[in-house]
């Protein structure tokens, strides 16, 4: 509860009369205690600020080995956030512009895997096919739901391909 409380009272800090979002014209993404601020240029006051908040009048440790100045831009970097990578791509139809591209990051369609790994493996050889099926289907449209944002085909495909080789396998221990 206090992970969900402090950061609340950031939050009013941070889009107040004195805050950030007035000064700097950053904007603040929370979800728990993950956040990400947004600016068009990081400058050292932002940072004060926001090191003076966070440690100094709330008390909290800000985790340094998690914490990271990231360029989204063309050219620069990524960032993983809630499970999903944010870039700048390529142009897929071969125009010279980029765009901001939104996809399920690697480690969450990883994590996908070993959840759809242990719903699928050798202790599940006893299990009739169609509940076997069922049961992958509620949790595949789960994950689909939550990775509906942005473009998420790829790593769709990935995931299919996986189950499809998962429930291969089943049936070669079923049958064999």
């Amino acid at each position: 509860m206090l992970a969900n409380l402090f950061p609340y009272w950031f939050d009013a800090l941070f889009h107040g009369p004195q805050g950030p979002t007035r000064w700097a014209a950053a904007k603040l993404v929370r979800y728990a205690d993950d956040m990400v601020m947004l600016a068009r240029e990081w400058t050292v006051e932002l940072t004060d600020w926001v090191e003076s908040k966070l440690e100094g009048k709330f008390g909290l440790e800000i985790q340094r080995e998690k914490t990271r100045v990231v360029e989204v831009k063309p050219g620069g970097a990524s960032l993983d956030f809630l499970g999903y990578t944010f870039r700048w791509d390529r142009d897929r139809q071969g125009r010279s512009k980029q765009y901001l591209n939104v996809c399920p990051s690697a480690k969450a369609v990883a994590r996908e895997r070993e959840k759809l790994g242990a719903l699928t493996d050798a202790s599940q050889s006893r299990t009739p096919l169609p509940q076997l099926i069922g049961r992958l289907n509620r949790h595949l449209e789960g994950w689909a739901n939550h990775f509906s944002y942005g473009y998420p085909r790829g790593a769709w495909w990935e995931i299919d391909w996986f189950v499809r080789g998962r429930l291969i396998l089943h049936l070669r221990t079923v049958h064999a």
